[in-house]
């Protein structure tokens, strides 16, 4: 496989390939819109979904079909437009089954609770009562023809014993995924590991895994899942979800195509543009020091940093990743830290022709705005480029 980048894979960390191929299953619409005070009408969900296929994901998991007349319209017409797979949610309710079938989705992700506090205060309900409606759930999908994923909900707080008797319980029934559910987010990525590589000793089906990030360990924990032996990662777009959200898309595709060197599938071109329409729609901003789609992930203002990506990218960036590959620009920003090379730069870009001497000067304006008054604007830099008398650039004049 062609690596990507030559710093990275020449130093101390080596490419070493631990995984060649991943499949994404995005939860935006799902999991996603379980965000708090987030909620997608049925323009957002077909617009999201239809960037989704554009960017060429493997499913779409586009809602919970019982939940109303309003959001089974929704899945049915996203199952009707897109390639991709598109998943419609259960719980292992005969119901709610029937539901997402009759939406004509390709897979039913039914779903129930293992660990015994939510069996006990969430479902009211016994071990041998989940068991056999897991079972009757993941039957049903299978005699409508779709595929089906089932979920042992907790997963990660889950008696193993309990946990493998389930699994092996709907493998027996012939479930063709079987989800990994960190859902209250409390893995580690070595933890994790070791849960998917137990979870596919009792089961022949694919394993897919669907990590929260309440400790910031989500991406890492998806990651590690794949390392064990995961087929598929469930996602959602700028992380959003439950609580403090769930694994990231953009992380999750970004660091197994741009570290791992594996292939995802995704046009990852779109992005930068897949993270504002979320965005927008979900009205949860894009922190600016968001991994891969935050205004600053590719920004760079420090003097010794900026002279280093003007040179040459791979300085102070990963390498293996550019702006370029998610669909966005490099920007050297102005401010308090910034040094010649850059207000030089700045300076070119705005027409001007400045000599060593009126760079300097112009840096040390630009500095001392910026410790006054922070942003250093465009408009800025011109106001200092005149007031040191710095000339225009002379245009070429053609024949």
């Amino acid at each position: 496989m062609q690596t990507r980048g030559t710093e990275f894979f020449q130093g101390t960390l080596a490419q070493r390939n631990e995984f060649d191929t991943v499949r994404v299953f995005d939860t935006t619409l799902r999991d996603g819109e379980q965000t708090p005070r987030t909620s997608f009408d049925y323009d957002d969900k077909r617009a999201i979904a239809a960037a989704l296929d554009d960017a060429n994901v493997h499913v779409v998991e586009a809602g919970f079909p019982a939940n109303g007349p309003d959001e089974a319209e929704a899945v049915a017409d996203i199952a009707a437009a897109t390639d991709a797979t598109t998943c419609g949610l259960a719980r292992v309710v005969e119901s709610d089954v029937t539901a997402a079938v009759d939406t004509g989705v390709e897979m039913v992700h039914v779903f129930a609770s293992t660990s015994d506090v939510q069996i006990e205060d969430s479902m009211h309900s016994t071990r041998e009562d989940v068991v056999e409606r897991s079972v009757a759930a993941v039957q049903q999908v299978r005699d409508a023809g779709a595929d089906v994923m089932f979920s042992p909900m907790d997963a990660t707080r889950t008696d193993p014993e309990f946990l493998a008797e389930i699994v092996e319980a709907v493998d027996d029934v012939g479930v063709d995924w079987v989800n990994i559910p960190d859902t209250c987010g409390v893995a580690t990525p070595n933890r994790f590991g070791d849960l998917v590589a137990f979870v596919g000793e009792h089961t022949d089906a694919r394993i897919d895994v669907h990590t929260h990030d309440d400790f910031g360990l989500a991406t890492a924990n998806a990651l590690a899942g794949v390392e064990a032996g995961a087929d598929q990662v469930q996602v959602s777009v700028n992380g959003i979800g439950e609580r403090a959200g769930n694994a990231a898309f953009e992380e999750v595709v970004m660091s197994a195509e741009s570290v791992y060197g594996a292939d995802t599938g995704v046009d990852t071109t779109a992005i930068a543009d897949v993270s504002r329409e979320v965005a927008e729609r979900s009205s949860v901003p894009v922190p600016v020091n968001k991994p891969v789609v935050g205004a600053n992930a590719f920004a760079h203002e420090s003097g010794i940093h900026a002279a280093g990506v003007i040179e040459n990218s791979e300085t102070f960036e990963p390498g293996v990743m550019t702006p370029e590959m998610v669909g966005t620009e490099r920007e050297v920003v102005l401010g308090k830290h910034s040094g010649t090379h850059a207000v030089r730069q700045h300076l070119r870009e705005a027409g001007y022709d400045p000599t060593e001497t009126e760079v300097r000067e112009v840096t040390r304006k630009v500095k001392a705005h910026a410790s006054d008054e922070g942003a250093v604007t465009d408009a800025d830099v011109r106001a200092f480029a005149g007031e040191v008398g710095v000339e225009r650039a002379q245009e070429e004049v053609s024949a």
